[in-house]
């Protein structure tokens, strides 16, 4: 393989470090997700409800959401039809805007989330939180945070 020498390659703790994270980016997301299996919601089933249930009046316009949640208008569409039709949101047309809608969280899907969420946090304790101690995970924050600021910036979003 060739290999262009302008190119700042990553050192082998960097490349450490790197596959480490995704390892446990992977890992983790996968477990958490079959630990809401059973409750018939996925990860992205329990951040739209997270998002809805923390909005005032349990309401947010589409796009504000798929904003969110890092989903395309596209996705996140058929992604609250799988909602609607489980009756966990209903979309509510915007009075302000004839083109708008929004996500309304339904008193089912606010049941869901006092249901789901205390197992959901069970989870992250256990598979995430509880492996690390309190200044491994303040050290971690102070770390990630930079990165994230980047990662924000570039979408152009707060």
């Amino acid at each position: 393989m060739e290999t262009d020498t302008a190119i700042p390659w990553l050192t082998e703790a960097e490349q450490c470090a790197w596959r480490t994270y995704l390892d446990v980016q992977r890992l983790l997301t996968y477990q958490l997700e079959k630990d809401l299996q059973p409750f018939g919601l996925t990860m992205n089933d329990y951040e739209i409800l997270v998002n809805l249930s923390e909005a005032a009046d349990h309401r947010l316009r589409m796009s504000d959401l798929a904003t969110a949640t890092l989903q395309s208008k596209s996705r996140l569409s058929h992604q609250i039809t799988r909602m609607e039709n489980a009756g966990l949101v209903r979309r509510e047309n915007c009075e302000s805007d004839r083109r708008g809608l929004f996500a309304v969280l339904t008193d089912q899907g606010m049941q869901t989330m006092r249901k789901v969420a205390p197992h959901h946090v069970e989870s992250v304790r256990s598979h995430f939180v509880d492996r690390l101690g309190p200044e491994d995970l303040g050290r971690l924050h102070q770390s990630l945070k930079p990165v994230a600021a980047r990662l924000r910036g570039l979408r152009g979003k707060p």
